[in-house]
C-alpha cells in the first residue's frame, strides 16, 4: 500500500551523511515533500542567479513527489509518493573522459539491489536486473522485460568547476499506468517493480542501500574511466546479441559496450559506435515500459 500524504516517510539522512561526509567534504542531504524536478533544482542551485552565489557543493536531493520529472530526450515521467524513489546527486567531478558515466551509475545501482553472490538468476542464467544502454534498468519478470529505473546525467560548468547531476528514478511498488500520461513504447505494458524482486523494501531502505556504493563508483570512474566497469556492464547487458533499431532508422545487432562506453552495433555498413545519449536505441519487436524518473 502506498504511503498516504499524512504518513511521514522516515528518510535515513543522518546515516547517509555519516557514510558519505568522509568521501565528499561538505556533503549534505536534503529531502523535499514536492518539487518540479530534482535535476532541475540542483542545476538551478549550481548556476545561481544575479543575487545568489552558485553552489557547487556535493548534495543529495530527494523528492517524495515530482511534478515535472524529466527523462532522457526531454521525456516526461510519472512518479508517486512512496511508490517511487526519485533523487538527484550533485557533485564536482573532473574525469578525463565523461563517456560511460550513466553506465557506471546503472551498474552500481543494479549491483547494490541485486549482488551477484545472492542474486536469483532468471531462466537465462543472467541476473534479473539488467541494463539497457545508456540509462535504463530492466527487470526480468515472467511476463517479460519491464522498465525498473531510469538515469539522467547532466553537467554544467562555472569558473573552472565542472558539476555533474545524476538523477535516478526507481519504481518501488507496482503502479497502474496513467492513461493521461505520455504513452510507453509498448502500450499496455506496465513498468517493473522492485518489490517484485525484493518484497517489503521501501524507498528509504533502497536509498540507503544504493547511495554509498554509487558515490564510490562515481569516484572510481573519475579516476579510471569506464574500462574497469566494462565486464560488469556486459554481465547485465540486455541488448547484447539482439537486433536493435536506432532513432535514424538504422538497424543492426548490438555487440555490447566498448572500453569508452560506446554501444557497438553491427549494421549493414559495418560496426558502428554509438556514443551520443541523444540517440534512441530500441530492441526490434520489443521496448521498455515507462516508469518513474527522477530528474
Amino acid at each position: 500500500m502506498s504511503n498516504s500524504p499524512s504518513t511521514p516517510i522516515r528518510w535515513p539522512a543522518e546515516a547517509l551523511w555519516e557514510a558519505l561526509a568522509p568521501l565528499l567534504p561538505g556533503f549534505t542531504v536534503e529531502v523535499l515533500p514536492e518539487i518540479d524536478s530534482t535535476n532541475t533544482e540542483l542545476m538551478r542551485r549550481f548556476r545561481g542567479s544575479p543575487t545568489v552565489e552558485p553552489r557547487p557543493e556535493p548534495l543529495l536531493l530527494v523528492a517524495e513527489q515530482q511534478t515535472a520529472g524529466r527523462g532522457r530526450l526531454g521525456r516526461q515521467w510519472q512518479s508517486r509518493r512512496g511508490d517511487s524513489l526519485t533523487f538527484s546527486l550533485g557533485l564536482p567531478l573532473a574525469p578525463a573522459d565523461w563517456s560511460g558515466l550513466s553506465l557506471v551509475t546503472g551498474i552500481s545501482v543494479a549491483e547494490s539491489l541485486e549482488p551477484f553472490r545472492s542474486s536469483q538468476p532468471s531462466q537465462t542464467g543472467k541476473p534479473r536486473i539488467g541494463l539497457k544502454w545508456p540509462n535504463d534498468l530492466w527487470l526480468s519478470t515472467p511476463q517479460g522485460e519491464r522498465k525498473l529505473a531510469g538515469i539522467l546525467v547532466e553537467t554544467a560548468s562555472w569558473e573552472g568547476v565542472r558539476y555533474v547531476v545524476i538523477g535516478i528514478g526507481i519504481n518501488i511498488r507496482a503502479v497502474a499506468l496513467d492513461p493521461a500520461a505520455p504513452a510507453p513504447a509498448v502500450p499496455g505494458i506496465p513498468p517493473g517493480s522492485l518489490q517484485d524482486l525484493l518484497p517489503g523494501l521501501d524507498a528509504p531502505a533502497v536509498l540507503l542501500r544504493i547511495i554509498p556504493p554509487l558515490v564510490q563508483a562515481v569516484q572510481a570512474f573519475e579516476r579510471f574511466g569506464f574500462a574497469p566497469f566494462q565486464a560488469r556492464f556486459a554481465a547485465r547487458d540486455v541488448l547484447a546479441g539482439k537486433a536493435v533499431q536506432l532513432s535514424d532508422g538504422t538497424t543492426g545487432t548490438a555487440h555490447g559496450a566498448g572500453e569508452n562506453g560506446a554501444l557497438l552495433v553491427h549494421t549493414a555498413a559495418g560496426m558502428k559506435e554509438i556514443t551520443s545519449s541523444e540517440v534512441s536505441v530500441r530492441p526490434v519487436a520489443a521496448a521498455s515500459a515507462q516508469g518513474a524518473r527522477p530528474c
